[in-house]
């Protein structure tokens, strides 16, 4: 039974505008190679081992934050990522699990299905040149393979496709492919020169009404269920067709931690301390908060992490009719 300090904490966060939710780069290596992502990657950065991962989020516990999201680069490369889960959930966290889907096995995903844990695989089209064109690896067959291996994955799953020049006519079979194997379909768009995480990649830049109208047309199918991942939809075309959006949370309601333990206002953004070394409390009053605001007006940001918790307290009633799970369901 927590303790009602436990219970009080993480809305006492809410009140003040402090952090709940932590996005973790487990760790700072990846096996593809996107075209729209350039945060620094296989570069031989330190990362924190089990107990050290451990210290610094019981102390964020303590601080009131109650949500991380897990990925990386990509997450699946790390050996002790099970363990690390297993840290994480016993601390009392609710999880996240964000991956590009290409190193499942079955062992693997009976663990996953103990924990108290989401899953979101990305996948940007079903034809496998493009998705080598995109992810700058040939590894479409094993997406698809650990998709197959999630068919009884007992909770919230979500497949998560970027809006890009190369897979605008792919988008709604992905969509399609999503929900016939109870997948919630989440849809974004790339963006580029957005601080670091912004890559500019020619051959996926898009003409902006152009992408609003892949958009326009997840919508209309329907396909997407109602609540907060159509609300984000309708954000992409409003954003798309010139319109503001209402403000980025980073830094806010949500940080992110690199595998060192550099703590950001998101993955886009300048770090501004390292959790091994200094306060969770010292490194949030030295955030560039005009930086945000910048990056805020610039994308609607196809991390949905800097938006989801401020979204969700601005519009409770969508939040409360967003369904966790849909069935697998034949479509035609």
């Amino acid at each position: 039974m927590p303790s009602w300090r436990a219970v009080v904490r993480p809305w006492l966060n809410v009140i003040r505008t402090q952090p709940v939710l932590a996005v973790f780069e487990v760790c700072l290596r990846c096996n593809s190679a996107c075209g729209y992502c350039n945060l620094p990657l296989n570069v031989g950065r330190y990362e924190m081992t089990r107990e050290e991962i451990r210290r610094v989020f019981t102390d964020l516990y303590r601080n009131g934050l109650r949500f991380v999201f897990v990925q990386g680069g990509e997450p699946l490369l790390r050996r002790d990522l099970p363990e690390i889960l297993d840290d994480l959930a016993e601390i009392g966290f609710g999880l996240t699990l964000i991956t590009n889907g290409t190193r499942f096995t079955r062992e693997l995903v009976a663990r996953l299905a103990r924990l108290p844990i989401n899953l979101s695989v990305s996948l940007d089209t079903l034809d496998r040149a493009r998705y080598q064109r995109i992810r700058g690896a040939d590894q479409l067959p094993q997406v698809l393979a650990g998709v197959d291996l999630l068919s009884e994955f007992p909770h919230p799953k979500y497949l998560t496709c970027i809006v890009s020049q190369a897979n605008r006519g792919d988008v709604l079979d992905v969509v399609r492919f999503a929900r016939a194997r109870g997948f919630i379909p989440v849809v974004g768009a790339y963006h580029w020169e957005i601080e670091r995480y912004g890559k500019v990649d020619l051959t996926l830049q898009y003409q902006r009404v152009d992408a609003m109208t892949v958009f326009e047309q997840v919508l209309e199918s329907g396909l997407v269920p109602r609540g907060y991942f159509r609300d984000y939809l309708r954000d992409n075309i409003r954003w798309l067709s010139g319109g503001s959006l209402e403000r980025c949370d980073a830094g806010r309601y949500s940080i992110a931690i690199d595998a060192s333990g550099n703590v950001a206002p998101c993955l886009a953004l300048n770090h501004a301390g390292n959790l091994l070394e200094c306060s969770f409390y010292d490194i949030l009053a030295r955030f560039d908060r005009e930086a945000i605001r910048r990056c805020s007006d610039r994308s609607s940001c196809n991390m949905l992490c800097s938006r989801v918790v401020g979204s969700t307290l601005r519009h409770p009633l969508s939040a409360l009719i967003t369904p966790r799970s849909i069935p697998a369901e034949a479509l035609t």
